[in-house]
C-alpha cells in the first residue's frame, strides 16, 4: 500500500493519531489539527486551550501561508491600574539555568482554538468533531506520562505548586505525577469535545470566556473580554530566503524567530564553504542575535519590516509537521510558555504565561500594546525545492528554537543528513556572549577561537525540540524523525 504520508511530533500519541487521519484520508493540514489536539493530553504543559502558536502550510501547488494564532499582549479597555506581580519560577535545565515568570498578569490573550478553526475552515477536508474524537478520549482516558514529559514536570515543579488548582491537576494529593503517572482530566476532553462541536466561540464570547475572565479578574488578571472578542486567527506572507537554490519559507514579523532565522540562512548562504563549520554557525548566531535591538523588536509590525531587515543584513512548545502523499505540507508550532499556574477550574484551560517569559519580553515585561502579538521565537519552516517540499521542520525550544532549526536545515541541505540523523545530531547555542554544547561539539576549535563553552554533559531538551519530515527530491519517499531530547516520534501512514 503506497505511504499516505508521515507525521512528526512531540509525543508518539500525537504522531499515531495524526498518521490515522492520514489512513482515513485527511490531509496534511487536518493530522496536524488532530495531532495538535492530542498534544493538549500528551505534553499537558506545553500546549493546550489556553496557549497559542503559529501554523505554515505549503504544497507543490499551494503558495506558502502562514496563519497566525499566537498569543496577544492583553489589556484592551482595561481601565485598571493594579495587577498581580508576576510570581518568578527559576528552572534548571542540569547543566543551565532560566527564569520564568508565572501567575494572573503572565497569562496573554490566547489563540489556539481560533487557529484551530480557522485551520479546518480554510484547508481541512475532515470535520474538526472527527479531529478531536480521538484527542477527547485520550484527555477522558488518560496518557501515561513518559520519561521525557516527567521530566518536563520535574524542572517546572515550581509552577505545577504554585497554585492548589494546578497542584491538583499535576501534583494529585501532593505528590508530582511521574513517569508512568497517567495524566488525564474531564475538564480538558470536555473543552476539546466542544471546540470540535462549537467551534472557537465559547473560548472567546461564550461561558468558557467568562468562566476564564471572572477567576482571572478576581486575582489580578490583566486579560479583558475586548481582547477576547477582538481576537483573530491572522493569515500572512511568509518570510522567504533563498538557501543552496531551495527556498525557505518561514514565520514572518510580527514574529521574531523566523526573520532571525532567514537571516542567519541568508548570511550562510554567502559562504563559498558548505558545510559551515560550528565556529562559523556560532559566529553568525552571534551577528543575529546582536541584530535583536530594541529597535529590532519595537519596529517587528511595522509593514515592510522583513524586507528592510533582510535588506540590511544582506547589503525566524510543541511541534508538528506533517507531509502527505499529495506533496501538501504543515508546520504547527504551539506553547502555553511554561503555563502560568492559572487552572480555572471547570474550563479546562491551564492558562499560557507568555506575558512572563524574558525571552519575549525584552523591552520590559507589560511594555507592548494590548492586541500586539508578542514577538516569539517560533518558526514553524518549510524547504522547497524546485520538485517540491523537501523539509518541513519546526522546534520547541524557548530562545534556542531559531539554533535548532538552522542546524537541522544544515545537517539536511549542507551534509546530506537523512531526517533522523539531522534531528539526533549534538547541537549548539550562542546566548549572551557563551556558547552551550552538547556532547559531539567540536569544543576545541571554538576555544581556539577565543569562545566561551559551556558544555553539557548529555542531549538536553534545552536545545529545543525538533519534529522534521522529510521527501527525498530523487526518489520521493517519505521519512520523518521525532527529536529524542522531548520523547518526539515520525509515524507513517
Amino acid at each position: 500500500m503506497p505511504t499516505r504520508g508521515v507525521v512528526a511530533a512531540g509525543h508518539p500519541l500525537s504522531a499515531e493519531v495524526g498518521a490515522r487521519i492520514l489512513r482515513e484520508g485527511g490531509n496534511a493540514v487536518d493530522a496536524a489539527v488532530a495531532a495538535m489536539l492530542t498534544s493538549f493530553t500528551a505534553e499537558p504543559l506545553l500546549t493546550g486551550p489556553g496557549a497559542g502558536g503559529y501554523m505554515l502550510v505549503a504544497g507543490t501547488d499551494e503558495e506558502p501561508v502562514l496563519l497566525d494564532f499566537f498569543v496577544a499582549a492583553p489589556g484592551r479597555g482595561n481601565a485598571r491600574s493594579e495587577f498581580a506581580a508576576l510570581v518568578p519560577i527559576v528552572v534548571s535545565f542540569g547543566d543551565a539555568e532560566q527564569t520564568f515568570n508565572v501567575g494572573p498578569a503572565s497569562v496573554g490573550t490566547w489563540g489556539t482554538p481560533a487557529g484551530i478553526c480557522a485551520a479546518v475552515d480554510r484547508w481541512g477536508t475532515v470535520p474538526l468533531g472527527e479531529l478531536a474524537a480521538p484527542a477527547a478520549a485520550l484527555a477522558r482516558e488518560g496518557v501515561p506520562l513518559n520519561e521525557q514529559q516527567a521530566y518536563v514536570l520535574e524542572i517546572l515543579a515550581g509552577i505545577l505548586v504554585s497554585t492548589p488548582e494546578c497542584a491538583a491537576l499535576f501534583a494529585p494529593g501532593g505528590t508530582r505525577l511521574g513517569a508512568g503517572d497517567r495524566f488525564r482530566s474531564d475538564d480538558l476532553a470536555d473543552a476539546i469535545e466542544r471546540l470540535g462541536q462549537e467551534g472557537a466561540a465559547p473560548f472567546y464570547e461564550g461561558d468558557v470566556a467568562a468562566d476564564v475572565l471572572a477567576w482571572l479578574g478576581d486575582r489580578g488578571g490583566v486579560v479583558t473580554a475586548e481582547d477576547l472578542r477582538t481576537y483573530r486567527a491572522v493569515a500572512r506572507e511568509p518570510v522567504r530566503v533563498s538557501y543552496r537554490d531551495r527556498e525557505i519559507a518561514t514565520n514572518p514579523p510580527p514574529n521574531a524567530g523566523g526573520i532571525l532565522l532567514a537571516i542567519a540562512l541568508a548570511l550562510l548562504d554567502r559562504d563559498d564553504v558548505s558545510p559551515p563549520p560550528e565556529v562559523r554557525l556560532v559566529d553568525v548566531m552571534e551577528q543575529v542575535q546582536a541584530g535583536r535591538t530594541p529597535e529590532f523588536v519595537g519596529g517587528l509590525d511595522r509593514p515592510g519590516f522583513a524586507e528592510e531587515a533582510l535588506a540590511a543584513q544582506l547589503g525566524s512548545t510543541t511541534h508538528v509537521s506533517v507531509l502527505d502523499a499529495d506533496g501538501l505540507a504543515c508546520a504547527v508550532t504551539c506553547t502555553n510558555g511554561e503555563g502560568s499556574g492559572i487552572v480555572v477550574p471547570g474550563t479546562g484551560m491551564h492558562l499560557n504565561n507568555i506575558m512572563g517569559e524574558e525571552d519575549l519580553n525584552p523591552l520590559g515585561f507589560h511594555t507592548f500594546p494590548p492586541g500586539r502579538r508578542m514577538p516569539s521565537m517560533m518558526a514553524p519552516t518549510i524547504v522547497r525545492g524546485v520538485d517540491g517540499v523537501e523539509l518541513v521542520v519546526g522546534s520547541a525550544g524557548s530562545n534556542r528554537i531559531r539554533s535548532a532549526i538552522l542546524q537541522t536545515i544544515v545537517a539536511v541541505v549542507d551534509r546530506g543528513l537523512d531526517a533522523t540523523a539531522a534531528v539526533v545530531a549534538p547541537r549548539l547555542h550562542f546566548e549572551e556572549g557563551i556558547v552551550y554544547a552538547e556532547p559531539g561539539i567540536e569544543l576545541d576549535a571554538l576555544r581556539a577561537a577565543g569562545r566561551q563553552v559551556a558544555p553539557f554533559r548529555d542531549r538536553n531538551l534545552f536545545f529545543g525540540g525538533v519534529q522534521a519530515v522529510q521527501r527525498d527530491p530523487l526518489t520521493g519517499a517519505l521519512t520523518g524523525a521525532g527529536d529524542p531530547r522531548r520523547g518526539g516520534a515520525a509515524v507513517q501512514a
